[in-house]
């Protein structure tokens, strides 16, 4: 792997490197994000003091104190003049909850695929190539979206570096995107309102969670929900995109005809290390203002499942014993895999060096209608009642009547648990029968 670095990278990315999961499977023609009716929050307007003559004047935000004082207070004006043509009034969170991360836009550089965007700018370059030509470790994590019949990797210790990459997948621009703070990996459609959006990284953070920013409008979204949350399309969702994180031995197994993002961007970044060293074996995470919920460790991994307003988070220290979950949300059966054999991408400096932590994926629990059910028959195999097929992590039918017949996956994410827990304080915890 590369091992020259830009000069600024390495006190740059102490602080840079920052950060819904709805829907079951992708249909295979994806209809563009339908807006939800905005609810912007009212700015409040006490008298303000002058502005600062050449700043931007910055809204107003609410801040509370641990005795539930509130303060409403400016923004300092450094947090706004990236945005000169921001609209403030349009918003759908309290701007106190907001915080600068790495500090001016774009301060993380996000890759275009070639074609794929309407705009330009300081953004590096998202180079695809076929899986026989790349020389990634077998346990290395690689992030999988499969739009329609196609398939696209991009490895975690590249979206690491520019944690987004706007791309085309099967005719449908998609934005791929990863928040390590929050081990958030998560795809979206980019049409909203007959306009396709070019994302970006805003330099700011929401509960420890990466604010995207789009290019056309500058409204700014929350990687973890896909919601806009300040600007024009304040209250609209982006259509979330199933994606799973597999090892790159198993991704290249079950789909060798796929392509996978290559370190070819642009940039000397150091790929294949990790920024944040022993970060999800530590206890605290990174620029989270809040108490974590106290139900499960708060740099847990867990599996987020999401159907309709049903949200519920399968932990990932339960999946290591059971190796697999049967879920059943809002009327919906869904089976959630899990197998040894893929590297944390936040552990050691050297990725190559940290701990197996495993994968696991969700999917629909039937095969053209019909309904599956599942045990486990080795580490990484398991085997449907009703055929006795072998299928494997990935939704594939590896033996038996159904070989070659793959799950459909269902929109999820492995975020650590206190970012899920943020976003969704009611939330359940799945546990296994007795």
């Amino acid at each position: 792997m590369n091992r020259l670095v830009l000069p600024f990278v390495a006190s740059v990315l102490v602080l840079a490197v920052a950060c819904s999961d709805d829907a079951p499977a992708i249909p295979a023609t994806p209809e563009p994000a339908t807006p939800t009716p905005s609810t912007p929050v009212p700015t409040p307007s006490p008298a303000a003091a002058p502005a600062v003559e050449g700043e931007v004047e910055c809204p107003y935000a609410h801040h509370t104190d641990p005795s539930g004082q509130v303060d409403i207070v400016r923004l300092p004006p450094d947090f706004c003049r990236d945005w000169p043509d921001q609209d403030w009034s349009r918003h759908t969170v309290p701007f106190g909850q907001i915080i600068r991360g790495c500090g001016a836009r774009n301060c993380i550089i996000a890759l275009d695929a070639p074609g794929a965007v309407s705009t330009d700018g300081p953004y590096g370059v998202a180079r695809f190539a076929p899986l026989d030509e790349v020389d990634y470790a077998g346990n290395l994590p690689v992030a999988v979206l499969r739009v329609g019949e196609v398939v696209r990797g991009y490895p975690l210790h590249v979206l690491t570096f520019h944690e987004i990459v706007n791309d085309v997948v099967d005719g449908v621009p998609v934005v791929a995107s990863f928040c390590p703070l929050c081990n958030t990996v998560l795809a979206f459609d980019r049409r909203v309102d007959g306009e396709v959006l070019d994302f970006a990284v805003s330099g700011n953070l929401r509960h420890s969670d990466l604010i995207m920013w789009d290019r056309q409008t500058e409204t700014w979204w929350q990687q973890a929900t896909g919601e806009g949350i300040v600007g024009r399309h304040a209250g609209v969702y982006l259509r979330a995109l199933p994606m799973s994180v597999l090892s790159f031995g198993d991704f290249k197994r079950s789909f060798p005809g796929a392509d996978i993002l290559t370190e070819e961007t642009n940039f000397n970044f150091l790929y294949g290390t990790n920024p944040f060293p022993n970060y999800d074996t530590g206890v605290s995470p990174k620029f989270f203002l809040w108490r974590a919920d106290s139900r499960l460790p708060a740099l847990e991994r867990v599996v987020a499942l999401s159907v309709e307003e049903n949200v519920i988070a399968v932990p990932f220290s339960t999946l290591t014993d059971v190796a697999l979950a049967r879920v059943e949300l809002a009327g919906t059966t869904i089976v959630v895999f899990w197998a040894p054999g893929t590297l944390s991408a936040l552990d050691d400096f050297e990725i190559a060096a940290s701990r197996d932590i495993g994968s696991a994926a969700a999917y629909l629990s039937e095969v053209d209608g019909r309904a599956l059910t599942f045990t486990v028959v080795a580490p990484g195999r398991f085997e449907d009642e009703q055929t006795g097929s072998t299928w494997d992590v990935t939704g594939l039918a590896l033996e038996g009547p159904l070989a070659g017949s793959r799950l459909a996956p269902v929109n999820h994410g492995t975020p650590f648990w206190f970012a899920w827990a943020a976003f969704n304080p009611r939330g359940a915890i799945w546990e296994p029968l007795p």
